[in-house]
């Protein structure tokens, strides 16, 4: 069942502004996020990583302005790709949407293997998260499980993700808050510390530190922008999901500025036990906090929201990738068959069917070559993150181009801020792989080169031959006869 541009066959005005903003934090799964990044944001900057947090929520923030803006005029669900190709062109729109691609398939392959291995933990079952097989088949059942959800329908994917959201933030807040009141009452451990203003400062470091701590961070604030791929899902499409990505932002800088100040008066800097100076807690700074602060329960609690956050990642994650595919196929950059809709579910079952078995087979994959491979694959997202936020920035500043002096609030929301959001991410880019390229950043490297360079730019570079071969199957995408400037993009005004 194929749709013309206009009427893509979606189940339209289905999800409302909450459900939109919890598909936008689901994706970004701020437990595992923290869980997993944390530790290495300390080791870059030390006391400042709060700092970091609002130092890279600022591009972000410049960055969810432009998809607003782009999003209000044209609400696809195409989104990067569809508003790329109407700023720049079909070349430039193809390969913006296959960033998008790339992040999804990268962080479903990792969000799956931590679910799995912080479940085995929650049910003391650590025999099973030592082993690479128990955790290989749990992990991939979990994406199977989640691209069966996400082809049964977007209504009952935004209610799973609601439950699985509210226990995620419960146990987060709950947990960062007796830690900071018993730092206040002085029942923490030896090694608490007052929290500082001074945190939210970068003032004392230098360039490489900032650099290396904002790539890291832009992963953990990645996937907000789910919540513009299910814009045409969506009850008043022109105007929700840009409400929807800024309070999205804005609920996760508040939240990780909080998280981190109870980590680090609680836990302190020290390097031994739980202090923030041990490497031992590089790669999880967040549930070793559990039994010092609220005993065996908190220990339990946070092992689970760390698995929910991963596991509701999975999913969100998937939604919005095979909606992408959806609207290329639409416009004739994919195969027609991706265009497809299920007729009972109303989703894009086809295309949702190859993100989770794309997601499935780079998981295997990686998992049987080398599980430093797997790790070195999360720490290249950024990467590809930093790609695809710049080009959507700077497509918004080039599409609005004529419109940027006909009032101060063009200026700020079509032109100036979303271009600063874009250079930001361009230099986030530059830098990083530049820093990548060494074979001493990360676990890996391959001919002299670091692994995680070769991963993330490769990924990258992959989308060139894919685009190709998209071209040589149908042109007319590629020669402009699908989707232009002037290309109307409508939806349904169902509310």
């Amino acid at each position: 069942m194929l749709h013309d541009p206009g009427d893509k066959g979606l189940r339209i005005g289905s999800i409302g502004l909450l459900g939109n903003v919890i598909i936008g934090l689901a994706a970004v799964a701020p437990a595992y996020s923290l869980a997993a990044t944390l530790g290495f944001v300390v080791d870059s900057v030390g006391e400042k990583a709060p700092s970091m947090f609002v130092l890279a929520f600022l591009p972000m923030l410049l960055v969810a302005f432009a998809y607003r803006e782009l999003s209000t005029d044209t609400p696809d669900c195409g989104t990067t790709f569809t508003w790329a190709t109407k700023a720049f062109g079909p070349w430039i729109g193809w390969i913006g949407g296959w960033g998008v691609a790339v992040s999804a398939i990268i962080v479903l392959a990792n969000v799956s293997e931590i679910s799995a291995l912080y479940l085995f933990q929650f049910l003391g079952l650590d025999a099973l998260a030592d082993s690479l097989l128990a955790r290989v088949l749990l992990g991939s059942s979990f994406i199977i499980t989640m691209t069966w959800i996400s082809i049964r329908g977007i209504v009952i994917s935004e209610r799973m993700q609601m439950i699985l959201m509210f226990i995620q933030f419960a146990v987060l807040i709950v947990a960062s808050v007796i830690a900071l009141v018993k730092v206040g009452l002085d029942r923490a451990g030896p090694q608490a510390i007052d929290p500082e203003w001074s945190w939210l400062w970068p003032g004392g470091l230098d360039q490489s530190q900032i650099a290396a701590a904002v790539i890291l961070c832009i992963f953990i604030y990645w996937g907000w922008d789910a919540c513009l791929a299910v814009n045409e899902e969506t009850r008043d499409p022109e105007k929700t999901p840009g409400r929807a990505a800024l309070l999205t932002c804005l609920i996760l800088v508040a939240t990780y500025v909080l998280v981190t100040y109870a980590i680090q008066s609680f836990a302190g800097f020290g390097d031994t036990g739980i202090g923030l100076g041990n490497d031992a807690n590089d790669e999880d700074v967040l549930t070793i906090l559990g039994e010092p602060v609220a005993g065996a329960v908190m220990v339990s609690a946070l092992l689970l929201t760390v698995c929910v956050s991963a596991l509701s990642s999975t999913q969100s994650t998937i939604l919005p990738t095979a909606r992408g595919s959806l609207s290329m196929a639409v416009y004739k950059a994919l195969p027609e068959k991706f265009a497809s809709i299920h007729p009972r579910y109303m989703t894009p079952a086809f295309g949702t069917a190859v993100m989770g078995g794309a997601a499935l087979t780079f998981y295997l994959v990686l998992s049987l070559v080398s599980q430093d491979t797997l790790a070195d694959s999360i720490a290249s997202l950024g990467l590809a993150v930093a790609f695809y936020y710049g080009i959507t920035a700077f497509a918004c500043v080039w599409y609005f181009r004529s419109t940027l002096l006909t009032s101060a609030r063009n200026f700020f929301f079509r032109g100036l801020f979303p271009l600063v959001g874009g250079l930001a991410m361009t230099a986030a880019f530059v830098r990083s792989a530049y820093d990548m390229i060494s074979p001493d950043y990360g676990a890996t490297s391959i001919g002299g080169i670091g692994g995680v360079f070769v991963m993330g730019v490769g990924m990258l570079v992959l989308g060139i031959p894919l685009m190709l071969a998209c071209f040589a199957y149908n042109s007319e995408f590629f020669r402009g006869k699908t989707l232009t400037a002037d290309t109307e993009v409508k939806v349904p005004d169902v509310y």
